[in-house]
């Protein structure tokens, strides 16, 4: 990595947590993605859900038949599967087969179509057995769904009622905390013991680094700034943003770019999720370097998400600058628009 005050060479990143969505939607968002990324590992919370290998196929082969639209050949999509209540032990070893890299868990109604998610894991007993024995990571949206948990500490409850409980009962399992927004989840995958197996990993997105929950209120409503998990307060960020920068393996770069058209977030009830897509390089560049930390991005970025995965680096590399960067008001999302984080602003890097 070669790093000065104005440049920053670095190998190619992966998002290992990303929504593209389907149909004219994901053409314009795969733009944005391949243009920073060389892989993603692709959410399956579509309508219906990716619960099958023929359905992860199906929807690769879509995304692939856009890539080739777009004259893409350097971007790799890594699919997942929605986990049920009904999953098969079978379908975790067909899709270890067909190289699908991990199943979701998605407790029942935390997040975007999440309604078809697991109500109870005692219903997934024989498929986490199954995918533990084959080294298939579970990826987990780390709330608990109670109404009478408060919002903001669905993510704390969760470590003590489900994720604590889920290692004890399956020590081998390979699991990603995503998209963690507490100090005690940071804590908590930083301090694990794990017996010196790489089986526990975290990603981070760039709004949890850059922002506390003030973000949402600031001079009113910001539904652009409204995401699952929600913005915390400063001492969560601040203890995200000291276990993202510490060259820690565990922690490793997943956007949760969540395209929502900008009529579904401008809404009496609008949506959940930041599109961060369009300039998510040039924010985690801002974040590491707020803290004087630009030297360890490269290895957040580019190499302990590979490594977790068991997959190979990549060998090409990027330039991001210290240049100006002006984001858009809005960009084209399908037949409507998107408003991308930190829209109408000037951020300080951007690619070469």
């Amino acid at each position: 990595m070669s790093t000065s005050l104005t440049r920053l060479e670095m190998i190619q990143p992966d998002d290992w947590h990303l929504h593209i969505r389907d149909g004219e939607v994901m053409r314009d968002v795969l733009v944005d993605t391949a243009r920073q990324f060389a892989r993603a590992i692709v959410m399956p919370n579509l309508k219906p859900p990716v619960t099958t290998v023929d359905l992860a196929n199906a929807y690769r082969e879509r995304i692939e038949q856009q890539l080739k639209a777009l004259g893409v050949s350097t971007f790799t999509p890594l699919m997942t599967l929605y986990l049920t209540n009904n999953t098969s032990a079978a379908e975790v070893l067909k899709a270890k087969a067909a190289d699908v890299v991990a199943f979701k868990l998605y407790p029942a109604g935390a997040t975007t179509n999440s309604d078809a998610g697991v109500s109870d894991l005692k219903f997934c007993h024989a498929t986490l057995e199954a995918m533990q024995s084959v080294g298939m990571p579970l990826l987990v949206h780390g709330e608990v769904t109670d109404p009478e948990v408060d919002i903001f500490d669905r993510e704390a409850v969760f470590i003590d009622q489900v994720l604590e409980p889920l290692r004890k009962n399956f020590p081998e399992l390979k699991i990603v905390f995503e998209h963690i927004t507490t100090k005690q989840a940071a804590h908590y995958v930083r301090d694990a013991q794990t017996g010196g197996k790489n089986i526990l990993g975290a990603t981070i997105t760039p709004q949890h680094l850059l922002m506390n929950r003030n973000a949402i209120f600031t001079g009113g409503i910001r539904p652009h700034h409204y995401c699952l998990p929600v913005l915390k307060r400063e001492e969560h960020r601040l203890a995200l943003l000291e276990v993202a920068t510490s060259g820690n393996p565990r922690f490793f770069l997943g956007t949760d770019s969540a395209p929502h058209a900008k009529g579904a977030k401008e809404a009496a009830c609008g949506c959940a999720g930041c599109y961060s897509a369009f300039n998510a390089l040039g924010l985690y560049a801002e974040a590491f370097e707020s803290v004087g930390k630009l030297d360890r991005l490269e290895g957040f970025a580019s190499f302990f998400g590979p490594d977790f995965y068991h997959l190979p680096r990549n060998t090409q590399k990027i330039v991001l600058v210290k240049s100006p960067q002006n984001i858009p008001a809005e960009l084209p999302l399908g037949d409507a628009t998107i408003v991308p984080l930190r829209a109408g602003e000037t951020i300080a890097w951007s690619l070469a």
